[in-house]
């Protein structure tokens, strides 16, 4: 299993420390591949885009509509996080639905 996330976000701390078997990535140091980022484009949509983000806030409205994946590149910290892959499934966030569907 792998989760998508940043070192400082304290909701992928969280995550982290209920999954400790997890593959921790930083999206800021490592990336997220973009056959994973396409997946997880296809199966959430625009809820993927972090829009309260202080990266998000700090775009213009002409940066805001770039297409989603193109922006994801350009500034994966604008992923909602964690983003956690578990063989053929992914979840986004960690709600109490995705801890008791991992838990």
């Amino acid at each position: 299993m792998q989760l998508y996330g940043l070192k400082n976000c304290d909701t992928c701390r969280k995550a982290m420390k209920t999954l400790p078997d997890t593959e921790f990535l930083d999206v800021r140091a490592d990336g997220v591949p973009q056959d994973v980022l396409q997946q997880a484009l296809d199966k959430f949509g625009a809820a993927l885009l972090n829009t309260r983000s202080t990266t998000w806030r700090g775009l213009s409205e002409e940066e805001r509509k770039i297409p989603p994946m193109q922006l994801l590149s350009d500034h994966p910290t604008l992923m909602k996080r964690p983003l956690i892959v578990a063989g053929q499934e992914m979840y986004l966030g960690w709600t109490k639905d995705v801890q008791a569907a991992l838990g």
